[in-house]
């Protein structure tokens, strides 16, 4: 037994000694799983619940906003950081996997997350929740993952043995997702995809793949991966992954344009989540989606389950408002919308949200084409208590849709001013205050014309008719005044619940200072408090506005920079006071004022005139309206301006309706052309300017060029007639400018100085921007001041010129073009051609003009 047991003992020995027969050990086994959750990995996914908990209660909803986000969690996105470089100060060292390199501060600190100097660090470490510099909680779930990762990850032979890993790399992604490191968070799930590409949960990091590729704007690489998803048969999608991929891929298809299909997946979303809250945004989402494709009968139906899914009173109610949006006045019945709404507005749940029921009653009508209804609820909807700004402010907003409608702007433009004082969505905002800055133009330009019209009436009474007509005035005032002062009476006394006889005879009527009145309750029983005499409400108001005016219900209302609104500019321009004077009701007071001198008269004319002629170009240039910019043209003209507001008038109607109304404008231009023939605008109307021109063509520069040779030599009539003959033929080709530019040294030489000035002011007119409109330009300049040509070649130096070739009145400058295309040249030139230098450009200096031919006087004939 002895010996055996020695044998045995030592074959023991040698297999125990042996390395090979050794079984590695490792980390991958229950315990170590259940330490790396329960430890470092448990908090981790604690932070990120907390974060998302957070971020859920923090959301508001801008239902002004195209699209509404179907994550409440999504929104609130922290310092972006996607193209961050390499590992920062504290990062883990280059032996952790790859997935976490360069992105771990601090990884065994995570509550310390001091970021030094660097400002970008600083700012992404602010913590929104508490507002301190620190560790955000997003931060300390990457941080919490990374040490997760680092400390138990069992990497053997490139396959990850610690199943639990799985869900700290899917947190890691998550938690920069959120934090907008969308290129890092790629980088920890490509770490899944090469390590445990066996594992049955990697679909979910895919799906996070595809978000971040929609993150990033990469729409094309996102859909083929939620392609893939769906068609590979070796891949299987549980139910819980495909109610989080398909909104993601909605989101996908809709930042990509493609509505339709955003549509459809947010159907079977809908249809995978069981979540009322997530159900009901999907709804709400989806009947934004329809309602932008003009799909009203299903965004209705959408609308309706997000009403019937809400969970909570705001979203109940603006899916009621998104509802009534769809409301077709064709095919739906106006009585029954407006029933349910109204059943919907006396429910006790919605007592506060009244006004934006009333405000989608207000929309039905609108859509039903009852607009006296319309403005009744929209009306109503403003006596009912505020819920919500945005909604007081598009409620004033439709009122002033009428009003603009009707072409009463300055109406409006009160409305308006009325929306913007409470609007909180910044783009409406900002559309809104474009247009009342047109408003306000117009409006100035409106009450000038009306406060010198009735100057200029006044002025031309006799005194009798003038003491007449203000005795009249002042009649309405007093009566007006007394009215307002009844109302005021009754309005203070209401204020202590009074309800009595206020008539002029009651004896509630009587002196205010009356110790046994109603307005000195509270005073007589010793109370001091200001707000406890009706009486000191009223003063304490008078004496606020003669300091401050009236002032808007704001912050800083302090501030000397308000918006000034309609009824301001009004009052300004009218010359109105806010304290009334104390001689307002002597009529000596207003005819004193009204002026007597001829060049005071003239002045007021003058503006009124002025201002009708901005007001009709304002007509067509902010709003479009044609047709009341050329009736408030045409109505200036009646009142006999100077020349030129004259011809300007002429010259507008003329533009404005030179397409859209053939009659006007023949009109303006006939009266052009008999009033005023040698001037500019009756070149223009005779040949008005062509917007678009193409390209020019082989046998248009072969005319241009006989045109030129026929200018060289003296033969200006038969050049003229073959440019007019080129122009009509060919009214569209690139070198029409040029045409005109030859034309008018045609001009020069054949009809005199005036006559080309009148040619080159057209062509300035007609084509500004042109290199022949400006050389236009500079030759006025030249002919029309003392002006003496001087000539220098490409580097400045003054060129000698022969007395011949001084060009006069109807020689072109020296300048050279390098083709007859019309691309940079300006002269009538063609190719190294033409009189003076060629190859050099000139250069006109103010000295003076040349003298002009005698036979040059003669006006050219009418071609």
């Amino acid at each position: 037994m002895r010996k055996y047991l020695l044998i045995i003992l030592a074959v023991l020995s040698v297999v125990a000694c042996n390395p090979r027969h050794k079984k590695k050990k490792t980390k991958s086994g229950p315990i170590n799983r259940f330490m790396t959750y329960h430890n470092t990995l448990f908090n981790s996914t604690e932070s990120m619940a907390a974060e998302m908990t957070n971020r859920d209660k923090a959301h508001v909803d801008n239902f002004y906003d195209p699209y509404i986000s179907v994550y409440t969690t999504e929104d609130v996105v922290a310092q972006p950081n996607v193209f961050s470089g390499g590992a920062p100060a504290g990062a883990v060292d280059s032996g952790a996997p790859v997935g976490v390199r360069g992105n771990a501060r601090n990884v065994g600190n995570e509550a310390n997350f001091s970021s030094g100097d660097d400002p970008r660090v600083s700012a992404s470490n602010t913590n929104p929740s508490t507002g301190k510099k620190g560790a955000t909680i997003l931060q300390i779930t990457e941080a919490k993952a990374i040490k997760a990762i680092t400390k138990y990850s069992v990497l053997v032979n490139g396959v990850e043995k610690n199943k639990k890993i799985f869900d700290a790399y899917i947190l890691l992604a998550k938690a920069r997702m959120y934090q907008g490191k969308y290129l890092e968070s790629l980088d920890a799930l490509t770490y899944l995809f090469n390590t445990m590409e066996k594992d049955k949960r990697l679909p979910l990091a895919y799906i996070y793949k595809a978000a971040n590729y929609t993150k990033l704007g990469e729409y094309y690489r996102a859909d083929e991966i939620f392609r893939d998803l769906e068609d590979n048969p070796k891949i299987k999608l549980t139910k819980e992954y495909k109610k989080i991929m398909k909104v993601y891929q909605a989101e996908n298809f809709l930042k990509w344009g493609k509505k339709e299909m955003a549509a459809e997946v947010l159907e079977e979303a809908f249809a995978y989540n069981t979540d009322r809250k997530i159900k009901s945004r999907i709804a709400f989402l989806r009947g934004q989606i329809l309602a932008s494709l003009n799909r009203k009968e299903e965004a209705r139906e959408s609308f309706a389950a997000a009403y019937k899914y809400a969970n909570n009173y705001e979203f109940e109610v603006k899916s009621q408002i998104e509802i009534a949006k769809t409301f077709d006045g064709k095919s739906d019945s106006y009585e029954e919308a407006v029933a349910y709404l109204s059943s919907i507005a006396k429910k006790g749940t919605y007592a506060s949200r009244k006004n934006e029921i009333y405000y989608a009653m207000g929309l039905v009508a609108t859509a039903a084409g009852k607009d006296e209804e319309a403005d009744l609820y929209f009306r109503k909807a403003l006596k009912e208590k505020q819920s919500d700004p945005q909604i007081r402010g598009l409620t004033y907003a439709e009122i002033a849709k009428k009003y603009f409608a009707k072409e009463d702007y300055l109406t409006a433009g009160i409305y308006y001013d009325s929306a913007l004082a409470v609007m909180t969505y910044q783009p409406e905002k900002e559309r809104l205050t474009n247009l009342t800055s047109n408003i306000k133009k117009l409006s100035k330009n409106y009450y000038l014309i009306k406060k010198n019209d009735s100057i200029l009436n006044l002025a031309k009474m006799s005194p009798d008719q003038q003491r007449n007509y203000f005795s009249a005035y002042i009649d309405k005032l007093k009566a007006k005044e007394e009215a307002a002062e009844l109302e005021k009476r009754k309005a203070e006394r209401s204020k202590g619940f009074d309800n009595s006889d206020y008539n002029a005879n009651s004896i509630f009527a009587a002196n205010s200072t009356d110790a046994n009145s109603f307005q000195n309750f509270g005073i007589t029983g010793g109370s001091t408090f200001y707000f406890a005499n009706s009486n000191n409400i009223p003063r304490g108001e008078n004496a606020f506005r003669q300091v401050w005016g009236n002032r808007t219900l704001q912050d800083n209302w302090r501030y000397s920079a308000k918006t000034t609104t309609i009824e301001e500019l009004k009052n300004e321009a009218l010359g109105l006071a806010n304290a009334p004077d104390p001689r307002r009701l002597d009529p000596e007071y207003y005819i004193e004022k009204i002026p007597t001198s001829a060049e005071e008269l003239a002045r007021l004319k003058k503006d009124r005139d002025t201002a009708s002629l901005g007001m009709g170009r304002m007509y067509e240039s902010f709003f479009g309206n044609t047709k009341l910019a050329t009736k408030t043209l045409f109505d200036l003209l009646d009142n006999r301006p100077d020349e030129e507001t004259e011809l300007q008038a002429l010259y507008n109607i003329f533009v404005f309706n030179y397409e859209k109304n053939p009659a006007d404008a023949e009109k303006a231009k006939q009266i052009i052309l008999q009033k005023y023939p040698y001037t500019s605008y009756a070149e223009y109307v005779k040949n008005p300017k062509n917007k678009d021109f193409n390209k020019s063509t082989a046998d248009v520069e072969k005319l241009y060029t006989d045109a030129y040779t026929l200018y060289e030599s003296g033969k200006y009539q038969e050049s003229a007639a073959l440019i007019e003959k080129a122009i009509a033929d060919h009214p569209k080709d690139a070198l029409i400018p040029k045409f005109y530019l030859l034309n008018a040294y045609n001009a020069g030489k054949n009809a005199g100085k005036e006559i080309m000035i009148l040619q080159l002011e057209q062509i300035v007119l007609n084509y500004a921007n042109t290199p022949e409109g400006i050389k236009a330009k500079e030759l006025l300049k030249y002919l029309k001041s003392d002006a003496k040509l001087e000539l220098t070649d490409e580097t400045g130096n003054a060129i000698s010129q022969k007395p011949q070739q001084n060009p006069g009145a109807g020689e072109p400058p020296a300048s050279v073009n390098k083709s007859p295309e019309n691309n940079g040249n300006v002269s009538p030139a063609p190719a190294n051609t033409g009189p003076g230098i060629p190859g050099r450009d000139v250069k006109i200096k103010t000295s003076a003009v040349p003298s002009m031919p005698k036979e040059s006087a003669a006006a050219p004939e009418k071609k």
